[in-house]
């Protein structure tokens, strides 16, 4: 008989930091799964109600950040919320890229919340045969 696994909600984890914040507002982590293939590593984030004009994915020392904002911008005027389990923030999260990604081809969409990023890898090089010459 297969065992029933109780569904446990995980609660939106707020960014750690050291310094003070200079946006209003509460920061979070954006939950992510990466994954590599052959060609690429591929990281997806989760940043539900953010839309594609917020987020910014920046590339700077070998290190990639990835920013969202989420606002309630889908509230209507004139409605009063009942329940809002989706906080307003900021998502913040940072990684550092190895060297065997080529930093110039890195790729980022955003679609339906989710934020994927390709990495793609450095083509490793082809052995050749190199001709000698006479001096």
């Amino acid at each position: 008989m297969a065992e029933e696994k109780e569904i446990q909600v995980k609660q939106k984890q707020e960014l750690k930091e050291g310094g003070e914040p200079t946006k209003p507002g509460r920061q979070f982590v954006p939950p992510v799964d990466i994954y590599e293939t052959e060609e690429a590593v591929v990281v997806l984030a989760e940043m539900p109600g953010v839309s594609k004009s917020t987020v910014s994915v920046n590339l700077d020392n070998g290190v990639l950040t990835i920013r969202g904002c989420r606002k309630d911008e889908d509230i209507k005027e004139g409605t009063s919320v009942r329940l809002q389990e989706y906080e307003n923030g900021h998502y913040l999260r940072r990684f550092t890229i190895a060297e065997t990604i080529d930093q110039q081809k890195i790729e980022a969409k955003m679609k339906d919340g989710m934020l994927r990023l390709n990495l793609p890898k450095i083509e490793p090089a082809k052995p050749r045969r190199i001709e000698v010459s006479a001096a």
